[in-house]
């Protein structure tokens, strides 16, 4: 199992590192989610863990992003690339 995934596939309590921040399309909507989520502290480098989610569709999903929390739908992480710590990724 590769321990790269995107974030939208994570599951509740997976952990690692944003490895690329990036948009699903090439409109004008993904670069604005884009440039949000950078805003908001989904940097490659951040450190992420999935806290809860939600219990129709598994949104929203709260996650812990270095010291903060943030809730984000699932099809707002598909352009989130994580790289999960070892322990996760069994």
């Amino acid at each position: 199992m590769s321990n790269v995934i995107s974030l939208s596939e994570a599951r509740l309590g997976d952990r690692g590192v944003i490895t690329r921040v990036g948009t699903i399309g090439n409109d004008e909507h993904g670069a604005e989610l884009e440039r949000r989520l950078l805003e908001l502290g989904f940097v490659e480098g951040a450190r992420i863990q999935l806290l809860h989610q939600g219990a129709i569709g598994r949104d929203p999903m709260a996650l812990k992003v270095d010291d903060m929390r943030v809730a984000l739908r699932r099809r707002e992480a598909r352009g989130l690339t994580i790289e999960l710590f070892a322990e996760a990724a069994e």
